[in-house]
């Protein structure tokens, strides 16, 4: 039996610069931070006794008696990427609901492949955890997604992400003192808008809008740079990255018609009245968890403004996917 633990992730810059139509041209680049919500999965190994060959169950319940009849794409895609021909059960559960601007397909599609692995007795590195996820989702299921979530549901932490050019991707964590990070970690508030999206149709949108929107990305991607000047120089005060992701939120509003509503501009003005220095909706867009910047002194004001709307604590995660529980059944069930 394997159970695997994946984290979420929150993507503060250079979302949109990781979709390969922008970054194999011109160079991607984000930066963001996996946190302490995850995405699990108990897998095993199904004894040939029962009427079906296989079983998952998410939000829904599957049995069915060959891969090609698993109606979940990642699932399906991914065991036919390796080949399964054992009888398998996965069972899901995760912190935080799907649809929801935290990178939580990928998070599932990194776990599955992980906890794979293991149940075949391998070990993968995370820089390869992160590449077949990518080909997973990008090339197998064909789902409108970009190449940072993989990356940081594998590695976890608080990391630049580079895209080349070249189709390489590099991962550098982004150092700060531990006083520093405490601050900038108590500073960041999560707060779900009670909307479910399905991404696909607004990054659909968004992909083919790529050679209209060049000039807006590449100024979102410099804004990585500028983020991570703020967070390590200790002469910046941390305040002006809330003032910054108010900047990049305006920008990424342009980038699809669909990334915005009544209601999340509503939710996104009540903060800021009430103190936050600034923020954005995560993920695709449409719905989903919207994260903001405000200084302890004005959090409960914030607290008040968005009454009715459920915020969620967190610490940021530094393990990335991770096998929880290992044990080698090693014995023959056919």
């Amino acid at each position: 039996m394997i159970l695997s633990r994946t984290p979420y992730r929150i993507s503060f810059f250079g979302g949109g610069t990781d979709y390969p139509e922008y970054y194999l041209e011109y160079g991607g680049k984000t930066l963001g931070v996996a946190i302490d919500k995850y995405s699990y999965l108990n897998i095993r190994k199904l004894p040939p006794f029962f009427d079906y060959k296989h079983r998952i169950v998410y939000s829904r319940q599957e049995s069915v008696k060959s891969i090609e009849e698993i109606a979940h794409p990642s699932v399906r895609e991914t065991m036919k990427y390796f080949n399964i021909e054992d009888g398998i059960s996965i069972h899901h559960d995760g912190d935080i609901p799907a649809r929801s601007g935290m990178g939580s397909s990928s998070a599932f599609t990194v776990g599955l492949i992980n906890s794979l692995h293991a149940l075949n007795g391998e070990i993968i590195s995370k820089t390869n955890l992160a590449k077949e996820a990518i080909h997973i989702e990008q090339n197998l299921i064909k789902e409108n997604v970009g190449s940072q979530d993989q990356v940081f549901a594998a590695y976890g932490g608080l990391n630049i992400i580079d895209f080349l050019q070249s189709g390489k991707i590099g991962v550098t964590p982004i150092i700060m003192k531990a006083h520093r990070i405490k601050e900038f970690q108590d500073n960041l508030m999560l707060f779900f808008s009670g909307l479910s999206r399905t991404a696909s149709e607004i990054v659909q949108e968004q992909r083919e809008k790529t050679s209209i929107n060049i000039e807006n990305l590449n100024k979102m991607k410099t804004l990585v740079d500028e983020a991570f000047v703020i967070l390590t120089d200790e002469k910046r005060e941390l305040r002006e990255f809330g003032i910054l992701l108010n900047e990049t939120w305006h920008l990424k509003k342009s980038l699809s018609s669909k990334i915005t509503n009544d209601e999340i501009d509503n939710i996104y003005i009540k903060a800021l009245n009430a103190g936050a220095i600034g923020g954005k909706l995560l993920g695709a867009g449409g719905g989903g968890f919207m994260v903001f910047y405000v200084e302890k002194k004005d959090q409960d004001n914030v607290m008040k403004a968005l009454d009715g709307y459920l915020q969620i604590p967190f610490n940021f995660d530094y393990e990335g996917s991770k096998i929880v529980v290992y044990e080698n059944e090693n014995r023959d069930i056919s």
